[in-house]
């Protein structure tokens, strides 16, 4: 069976800065759809937590998403965001072997 990744990440921004964020953000989301191989590549601005942004990915396999991070898209896409005021990020990748809807 293959072996999906997925990842689960956060992206932290002055609250007053996400708007700013957004274009740059909506940009790169794009571009990583098209370009980059991904299942699904989602964010959502989080409900309870002013400034979160929530991610959330899914590919084939390891290696597309190594080919991803060092896509030309990625590195404009990080500046913009420190340029935006990035507080934090963190991003964890797990191996999928097996999946079921629920």
């Amino acid at each position: 069976m293959d072996t999906h990744v997925a990842v689960i990440g956060m992206l932290r921004f002055p609250k007053e800065r996400v708007a700013e964020a957004l274009p740059h953000l909506k940009t790169f989301v794009e571009e990583t759809r098209q370009k980059d191989g991904c299942i699904f590549f989602d964010v959502a601005e989080d409900a309870f937590e002013p400034g979160v942004i929530r991610v959330s990915e899914l590919w084939p396999d390891k290696e597309s998403l190594e080919r991803h991070l060092k896509a030309p898209h990625v590195d404009p896409w990080r500046a913009a965001a420190r340029a935006c005021g990035l507080v934090d990020r963190k991003f964890t990748a797990y191996a999928i072997g097996h999946s079921w809807p629920m």
